[in-house]
């Protein structure tokens, strides 16, 4: 699991994003379309926004999945929107991201 861990973090770096901020990125990484028709930089934005969103709103309740997964959605949707990411490519994004976003809210420490 160590190269694994170092490899995750040496991209990070290299790409200059948190590891939060690359969770995103790899799961927005996943389309090709996108990162053809958007790019390296608007990915990079775009993870960042989705970090900065799922942050914020951190006290999320994940024993209320439904309504958590409705926020969610519209949050993530409207910050692909913003970088007018493909809308024929939202669908898929918005379910990557609040899947890494429950994974990764689930695994940070209580503030």
């Amino acid at each position: 699991m160590a190269p694994v861990v170092s490899e995750a973090v040496r991209r990070g770096d290299e790409l200059k994003l948190n590891t939060e901020e690359l969770a995103f990125y790899d799961a927005l990484e996943t389309n090709e379309a996108s990162v053809r028709e958007l790019g390296d930089d608007v990915l990079r934005a775009i993870a960042r926004d989705l970090a900065d969103t799922i942050h914020n709103n951190a006290s999320i309740n994940w024993r209320k999945w439904d309504a958590v997964r409705a926020k969610l959605r519209i949050m993530v949707k409207n910050v692909l929107c913003k970088y007018k990411y493909p809308p024929d490519k939202q669908a898929a994004a918005v379910e990557l991201v609040i899947r890494q976003a429950k994974a990764l809210t689930k695994a940070r420490p209580a503030e």
